[in-house]
């Protein structure tokens, strides 16, 4: 065998692993973008966009979200938090917008913090913690 065919073999192997690693490391993050996009956290960020009274007035009904969705979830026995960073389509302009959410002993996810980055570069906060409507106050017995 000559030299040629010696250093041939072994960059058409090279090759072929690298090609392996690149679609190994592609369906892991595929995979990850997939849960995260799909899981209960990003369906209640949806949610609240898509039903948030500033949001609608600054850039329209909610069409459509970005494809992908990037952030965090954790989950650690019944509780989690999670920060989700997503794009989000109105009929009149898009936005990118994070949504910070928890739930505590398995209750559902709910939102504790939203912004989004206006066409200026500011942060426009989308959550008052102080708004009545979201306030519980137990009934007296």
């Amino acid at each position: 065998m000559t030299t040629r065919k010696i250093i041939t073999i072994v960059v058409i192997g090279l090759v072929l692993v690298i090609i392996l690693v690149v679609l190994f490391a592609g369906g892991i993050l595929g995979f990850v973008f997939y849960s995260i996009g799909n899981s209960d956290a990003a369906n209640a960020a949806r949610s609240y966009l898509r039903t948030n009274e500033r949001l609608k007035q600054d850039i329209g009904e909610v069409k459509d979200f970005g494809s992908i969705i990037t952030g965090s979830v954790n989950v650690q026995n019944s509780d989690g938090n999670a920060t989700l960073k997503l794009r989000v389509n109105g009929t009149h302009k898009s936005v990118d917008a994070t949504v910070d959410l928890l739930y505590r002993r398995g209750s559902p996810w709910r939102v504790v913090g939203a912004s989004y980055t206006n066409d200026q570069g500011q942060v426009i906060e989308l959550f008052n913690p102080y708004d009545s409507s979201l306030i519980q106050i137990p009934r007296a017995a």
